[in-house]
């Protein structure tokens, strides 16, 4: 039969579906079977000769025919599963039907009236599959969809290679299969590698696209500040009624981590054979993040220790979450399989740096973004993983990569998600005194990067990248400077040797942060002043020795501590302070941070162009709700502080991008609030600094270290200057790197880290961004597009 035949007949019976007011009987197979049996459409026709006004029309006029359609089209898949899908027909028709209820699902799950439908049992639909028993254990529609995909997902011939050589008696008992042997990649707990089969991997995408919809309910529900709701769809497919759990996380997570994009290792090899394997790739990647979708704050996690066994996953420790995914994902403890993940994740993160300096040599591939959520998912629930990261200097092929992210997307707003995941992962990252020790390895990948040239170590691009960003990224990053700026805290005590360029950028941002305007023009951006001065008090202590460029750009500044010292408190001068930031409002001067020409073969960040849609993000929870403070002993263990009382602490309790006592208000519905300036707030009258304010935090700037530190040297240097008649700065260098301040130096203070802790507002922040990212990447079909989604909003640019 020709596919144009086929189609119109799929056409007409969709058109008869629409029109007949009486209910269609489930019995009436000649009816249903138009809409599978005979037909091979692909799902982008599937989309096309169902529209979207029909699917709602069915829905309101004739709602007993959309259930029975859905109701047939799950029994034809659960007949596929039960048969092994050997005939080609057989395979047709479980196709046909995951491709109709990937298009027909959404309508269903934007009507709150229809929400609960396919959890309700379906008489005749029993457990065994046999109907005879009574309603009782009839399984609700969902779980039987559920169960059919995850067979049919390693169906032999189908979605896996088959185990049998002869044809006679090629049937293999689908219920006695042992899908742990039909992994689809090695990898983690599996050593072979299946022959790539192009058929194969299409059949599992479209299964994957099947689950990736059903699991989208959590789209049409409104973002909840408690996220204590889980998906009921994740939590059966990931609990221990899915007996393909195991088999299932390993071919996820394995095709991911092994999935190579420039080819087999040769360079533009990919312009000669189409790579059919990331499509799989990125919906693996998908279902992967949205199955871990999980409250690590709320619920019992693993702990780290736990003895190793000869298995992939740590038997060792407690039963952990209920979530068998999360569970697996949190049990992995095998060095080479924390190398296998770690590896292939650098990889793909790489991959579009490739691009900038061998343009074309790899395909470029597109889900970083999910990449990233993966990456922040394995490090949080599993904490033996984080460790390993951290172990060598490999964390820096993971730093490098969203260090590239974060610079190239500062100007672009419909990349906000994009920039506070991978803040949120360095934040996590720096709480581990590892990562700031890593730090100190010399930069030299020259990965053509829109910043000033410099030479020196990973710490000087991660803080001429912050510099940047907080300089001349868009309003909606105003939010996350706390965050930037207390991962430069975290790292700084262990920072060997500063750049003459990175010491220049941090003091640039002290400037900029002290000015009287921007100070008095909000309540809380004097705690980004105290954030830099941890930094120089953290380096002074602690790596006074090897960095005399950051030591001798504090002599060459100094009068920005003394203004600081000096701070006005009277009223009045408050007040001229504000009056002069309303005539002139440039963000944050650029001017004094010799800015230097940038990278050769780099591109200007870019931003959005217009008319580029977007989701919008809850707001993320404050750095006090954020973080939690911990206290290195002389040991170098961590002791958890005591939380102090709001008042006087440096990081204030305050909401990111939203105002305080609205911490759930959707950013979007409104143009952002310049929180960080002078906003509406003075004039109304809601908030004015006043003479008591200022002096309730001017007494606590921790700035004898560095008063200190120059009472003593300056004089030092200016004698030098004199005697020599210098000008020359080499050698006032070459004097402070042999100084010493010891002995004259206030006593070390205790090193104070923030450490990343889990909470529900991020859990909530993650799920909404992750969704957003997986509704908008994708486009073919679009599974979503138009219909009504509640967890987030969808604006052009």
């Amino acid at each position: 039969m020709g596919s144009a035949d086929s189609k119109l007949n799929f056409r007409k019976a969709v058109i008869q579906l629409t029109t007949k007011t009486q209910p269609v009987e489930a019995t009436d197979d000649a009816f249903w079977d138009q809409f599978w049996a005979d037909t091979a459409t692909s799902v982008q026709d599937v989309f096309a000769l169902v529209p979207a006004a029909e699917i709602r029309a069915v829905r309101e006029e004739s709602p007993s025919n959309l259930a029975t359609l859905c109701y047939k089209a799950v029994e034809k898949l659960v007949q596929g599963a039960e048969s092994g899908c050997h005939s080609e027909k057989e395979k047709q028709i479980v196709l046909n039907c995951s491709r109709l209820l990937t298009r027909v699902l959404p309508y269903i799950f934007e009507d709150p009236d229809w929400r609960g439908f396919f959890w309700s049992t379906v008489p005749g639909a029993g457990r065994g599959g046999q109907g005879e028993e009574d309603d009782e254990s009839a399984r609700p529609l969902a779980e039987s969809l559920l169960l059919a995909v995850a067979d049919l997902l390693f169906c032999p011939d189908f979605t896996v290679q088959s185990h049998r050589r002869s044809t006679v008696d090629s049937a293999e008992d689908v219920h006695s299969l042992d899908s742990c042997e039909y992994i689809w990649e090695a990898g983690v707990g599996f050593a072979h590698s299946p022959q790539p089969n192009y058929v194969h991997d299409m059949n599992r995408m479209e299964l994957l696209k099947l689950l990736l919809t059903c699991f989208s309910e959590a789209m049409y529900l409104p973002p909840a500040a408690d996220s204590g709701s889980a998906n009921p769809w994740v939590q059966f497919f990931c609990s221990t009624e899915n007996r393909h759990a195991l088999p299932l996380f390993t071919s996820l997570l394995n095709t991911v981590c092994a999935y190579d994009p420039v080819g087999y290792g040769i360079p533009y090899n990919h312009l000669l054979f189409s790579d059919y394997r990331e499509p799989l790739v990125e919906e693996a990647a998908q279902v992967l993040i949205v199955t871990l979708d999980h409250d690590s704050a709320t619920s019992a996690s693993p702990t780290v220790d736990g003895t190793t066994t000869g298995t992939a996953m740590d038997d060792a420790d407690p039963p952990g979450p209920e979530n068998l995914f999360v569970n697996y994902l949190s049990r992995i403890h095998r060095e080479e399989d924390f190398q296998f993940v770690l590896k292939g994740m650098a990889r793909l993160l790489s991959n579009p740096l490739l691009q900038t300096y061998l343009p074309n040599s790899t395909k470029k591939i597109q889900f970083h973004q999910e990449l990233l959520v993966l990456f922040w998912k394995l490090c949080d629930f599993n904490k033996k993983f984080l460790f390993f990261v951290l172990k060598s200097s490999d964390v820096l092929d993971i730093l490098v990569p969203i260090l590239y992210f974060l610079n190239d997307a500062r100007a672009d707003q419909s990349r906000v998600g994009l920039m506070h995941i991978g803040v949120f992962i360095l934040l996590l990252l720096s709480g581990e005194r590892n990562f700031g020790v890593r730090l100190n390895k010399p930069y030299s990948v020259r990965v053509p990067m829109d910043i000033p040239v410099f030479t020196g170590t990973h710490a000087d691009l991660l803080i001429v990248v912050f510099h940047k960003i907080i300089t001349s990224g868009h309003q909606r990053l105003q939010p996350l400077f706390d965050c930037l700026l207390t991962i430069v805290v975290n790292v700084s005590p262990y920072l060997k040797s500063l750049s003459m360029v990175a010491a220049n950028k941090l003091l640039h941002l002290l400037e900029a942060f002290s000015t009287t305007w921007f100070l008095f023009s909000s309540a809380q951006n004097h705690h980004l002043v105290f954030f830099l001065l941890e930094v120089f008090n953290n380096i002074i202590q602690y790596q006074f020795d090897g960095n005399s460029n950051l030591v001798y750009t504090i002599i060459r500044k100094r009068s920005v501590f003394h203004q600081l010292a000096n701070l006005p408190t009277d009223v009045p001068t408050i007040h001229k302070a504000l009056q002069r930031r309303r005539r002139a409002p440039e963000p944050l001067s650029r001017t004094g941070s010799q800015e230097g020409s940038s990278m050769e073969g780099s591109r200007p960040a870019a931003p959005a162009e217009p008319g580029t849609l977007k989701t919008s993000l809850v707001a993320t929870p404050g750095i006090d709700k954020l973080t939690e403070k911990s206290q290195v002993s002389e040991d170098g263990t961590l002791r958890s502080l005591d939380p102090e009382p709001q008042q006087n602490s440096a990081d204030g309790g305050r909401t990111m991008g939203t105002d305080e006592g609205d911490s759930w208000s959707r950013e979007p519905g409104h143009p952002w609030r310049e929180q960080r300036q002078l906003s509406s707030t003075a004039a109304s009258g809601q908030w004015s600094p006043t003479s008591e304010w200022v002096l309730s935090w001017k007494s606590k700037l921790p700035l004898q270290t560095i008063m200190r530190l120059l009472q003593v040297l300056v004089p030092q240097v200016e004698k030098i200057c004199i005697d020599k008649g210098l000008t020359d700065e080499s050698e006032i260098l070459r004097f402070l790197q042999h100084g010493t301040l010891v002995g004259l130096l206030p006593v070390p203070h205790p090193i104070l880290i923030r450490k990343y802790q889990a909470n529900s507002g991020t859990t909530t922040w993650f799920r909404t961004y992750m969704w957003g990212v997986i509704y908008l990447r994708n486009v073919d079909p679009p599974v979503w597009y138009d219909t009504d989604v509640k967890l987030f909003e969808i604006q052009r640019v």
